[in-house]
């Protein structure tokens, strides 16, 4: 099993999206790389913390690599938005990209390189190693599952479409490692 923390706007909705796609085996939403051990909801809103919302994704890689995973993610952000993504504002709300592994580093900046070639500008998403990440408090975990009319600036219906779009791409994978 593989893991990657990604920041895009409100957690709510990153992790709802991801959670939508094959391989994608678990999901937890918190705070990534604050300057204070376990933040509330609260003290990351008050931007002291220097924490971004972040979805914690564990995903297998045979079914949806990590550069796949990538492209869907970035598909629920603006990403040349600095510190906003729909309504939310702030820099809890800023997008960005933190791997535990090593390895990964290397996917996600050509990731990123690919992203900017096709957008003709940098993003403005921020990748690096995880320095830290605390599990939010319950109620915002699975939320909106559990609120399905709650607010949310990410499409959620586009991750069947990214599904149906990369078919292949999952099929393949599957058929390889049958």
């Amino acid at each position: 099993m593989h893991e990657i923390y990604l920041a895009g706007g409100c957690f709510w909705g990153t992790e709802a999206y991801l959670q939508r796609l094959p391989g994608v085996v678990d999901t937890e939403v918190g705070y990534a790389n604050s300057l204070i051990e376990d933040p509330s909801y609260e003290e990351v809103c008050s931007g002291r913390t220097e924490a971004a919302e972040a979805a914690r994704v564990r995903y297998d890689a045979d079914i949806i690599p990590l550069a796949l995973l990538l492209k869907a993610y970035f598909r629920t952000i603006d990403p040349l938005s600095r510190n906003r993504q729909g309504n939310d504002r702030g820099t809890q709300y800023r997008t960005g990209i933190y791997w535990t592994d090593p390895a990964d580093e290397p996917v996600v900046r050509t990731s990123l390189s690919a992203l900017a070639l096709q957008l003709g500008q940098t993003p403005r998403i921020e990748a690096a190693s995880l320095g830290n990440f605390s599990p939010a408090e319950a109620y915002h975990q699975d939320y909106l599952a559990r609120n399905p009319f709650g607010y949310c600036h990410v499409n959620l219906a586009d991750a069947r479409a990214f599904v149906t779009e990369h078919e292949r791409d999952f099929s393949s994978l599957s058929k390889r490692h049958a």
